[in-house]
């Protein structure tokens, strides 16, 4: 037989190598999710592969038959080139070896390869319509040698997973996956996508208002207060207690007690009428987990109790909501003043404010896995009342005591956090 008969025939057998090395790695290296979206669709190459990609075991069988079924061949057509033409000389069969390695490596191993990782999804689903039937013809010596697969998986007691598809993924990984696509996702859409998935991490304690920043109503004061008290307040929901503020009794809605207010005065007898039964909701349960509570109990706003049943402060159906798409209703005047900034760049903060809230809306980075309130994280490095006046820095911030009542910090001034030069050197700073 002609010389370059042989040698078309051995560029043959390579190509068709170089096809098995493309299909294993576009098969193992297209995006599951995009192929499930695909077969959805309808799409019949997508459908093929999902099937193929189902039997891991007989896809990898076929593949690998034909591929070193081929590359076999295609040494064994070297040898029978150095025989005819070379008459067993060593050199020859020496070099024909070598040459053969070049060929396999360049045509039916890495270049197909590297092909197939920079176009798996085109790749794969064109190949699927080959593999498919290829399988079926096939199907008897997979089906043999995978006995002998199964025998060696059971000896060296590994059991794989059935099936490539059957992959999960983890809410770290998924975070990562919507940051990668930022260029498809708009800012604000990943914004909100992260953070829904916090909201498995975060608790009502991280977004509570406290006690102390609660209006409320008390069923024992005057008629005029409670009158005036509706006329003033700034909220549509609020809580209504009797003596003291341990002792919640209802929640009132505003508008329905506007109507009976244009008649005249409302009285403590009218309020208890059109109020409904507190909602008490236990300390540290997660935001996700209170977001679907609101909605199977219909409710809007619950009252956080501790393990003792004593009222911490409430948390919105807003609060929530909030969390995840940003901030969208206006605050009390009582609570605009939170930060003031000052024209050496410090900020004065109340120390009832939420490190939450220092951190989202300052860009602050203060630890988020103790206290919960910028007063809290004070107490707890001091591990005593501070006097006014006292300095001291926490995550790199510098800040300054401004007043103390009632054993809580009041007021706080917080500096610009420093550089790292300056904080390894502090008498620079």
């Amino acid at each position: 037989m002609p010389l370059h008969i042989l040698l078309i025939a051995l560029l043959f057998l390579l190509v068709l190598s170089g096809f098995f090395s493309l299909s294993e790695t576009s098969m193992m290296a297209i995006n599951r999710y995009r192929l499930r979206h695909l077969a959805k669709q309808g799409h019949r190459g997508a459908r093929l592969t999902v099937k193929l990609l189902d039997n891991t075991d007989r896809l990898l069988g076929v593949i690998l038959l034909g591929n070193n079924l081929l590359n076999t061949a295609s040494a064994t057509l070297v040898a029978v080139i150095i025989a005819t033409f070379f008459a067993h000389d060593e050199f020859a069969l020496l070099m024909g070896t070598i040459a053969v390695t070049f060929a396999i490596l360049v045509f039916s191993e890495i270049t197909p390869k590297v092909i197939a990782a920079a176009y798996p999804e085109r790749i794969a689903l064109a190949a699927s319509y080959v593999l498919t039937p290829l399988l079926i013809i096939c199907y008897p010596i997979v089906w043999f040698v995978n006995l002998f697969v199964s025998g060696l998986l059971i000896l060296f007691r590994l059991k794989p997973k059935k099936g490539a598809l059957e992959q999960k993924i983890s809410t770290e990984e998924l975070k990562t996956l919507v940051l990668e696509g930022g260029h498809f996702i708009q800012h604000k859409h990943q914004s909100m996508l992260l953070n829904l998935f916090d909201l498995e991490t975060i608790t009502v304690d991280d977004v509570i208002v406290p006690r102390s920043q609660i209006e409320a109503i008390d069923l024992n004061a005057d008629d005029d207060v409670i009158h005036a008290q509706l006329l003033t307040c700034h909220h549509t929901r609020l809580p209504v207690y009797r003596e003291r503020m341990d002792n919640i009794v209802g929640i009132v809605h505003v508008r329905k007690v506007l109507n009976q207010m244009q008649n005249g005065k409302i009285t403590a007898q009218a309020l208890e009428k059109v109020m409904r039964k507190p909602y008490f909701i236990p300390s540290g349960t997660p935001l996700f987990s209170q977001l679907q509570l609101f909605q199977e109990n219909q409710k809007r706003v619950g009252l956080v109790v501790d393990e003792y049943g004593e009222w911490l402060g409430l948390v919105t159906l807003e609060d929530i909501l909030e969390e995840i798409i940003g901030e969208f209703t206006t605050q009390a005047p009582t609570q605009s003043s939170a930060f003031l900034k000052q024209e050496d760049g410090s900020i004065i903060v109340e120390g009832s404010t939420l490190l939450r809230d220092l951190n989202r809306k300052l860009d602050f980075q203060f630890p988020l896995d103790g206290p919960k309130t910028l007063n809290g994280l004070i107490l707890e490095y001091f591990q005593d009342i501070p006097e006014a006046g006292i300095g001291l820095n926490i995550a790199g911030y510098p800040m300054e005591v401004i007043q103390t009542k009632n054993r809580v910090v009041k007021t706080v001034k917080i500096f610009p956090a420093l550089t790292e030069t300056e904080a390894n050197n502090p008498e620079q700073s």
